[in-house]
């Protein structure tokens, strides 16, 4: 050993027990990569595919009769219940001849006291709509959003019920 590969091996040595602390992510997002948040994921994609092909009926299924949401702020005439997001759902989806709808994950967080599961994403909708001239228009918007589910394998059975969790999977209690 010489002295000038002394400074390189000091510097293996202090960095090898860094090397068994390496997060992993599901790839082409910024999640932890554990069995639950591929879960997650895997709902979510199913969401952003149902928005694609405006698919109302199993955007529906997909959402618990206890959705809420307040927009964020105090003003109650903007807040959203399940049948909100059904007229919502039926009546945009009939507006737009085509969506494409792209999401990137960077976040789950599982919170323990309410059994709910937070995804923060980033999402770029680009939708076709009828123009003021005859011809057709796309529009954008990027923005962050956070969807809200419970997973219904956690809930007991009274809430379950309440949720009408019909199978072990998600439902979307806000955020839509």
């Amino acid at each position: 050993m010489t002295a000038r590969s002394l400074p390189l091996i000091v510097l293996l040595t202090a960095a090898a027990p860094l090397a068994g602390c390496t997060t992993h992510y599901i790839p082409n997002t910024d999640v932890e990569d554990t069995s639950l948040n591929r879960e997650v994921v895997v709902f979510c994609e199913k969401y952003r595919k149902a928005v694609e092909h405006r698919d109302a009926p199993l955007l529906l299924s997909m959402v618990s009769p206890r959705y809420y949401e307040d927009g964020g702020n105090a003003d109650a005439s903007d807040d959203l219940d399940y049948q909100g997001v059904r007229e919502y759902l039926t009546s945009q989806f009939k507006l737009a001849k085509a969506i494409r709808y792209e999401i990137r994950y960077r976040r789950v967080v599982h919170q323990k006291e309410t059994e709910r599961f937070l995804v923060d994403y980033t999402y770029s909708a680009s939708y076709k709509v009828p123009g003021l001239e005859e011809a057709d228009e796309w529009r954008r918007t990027v923005s962050d959003n956070r969807l809200e589910l419970v997973n219904c394998a956690d809930l007991e059975p009274e809430l379950a019920k309440q949720h009408q969790c019909d199978s072990k999977g998600f439902r979307i209690v806000g955020g839509m």
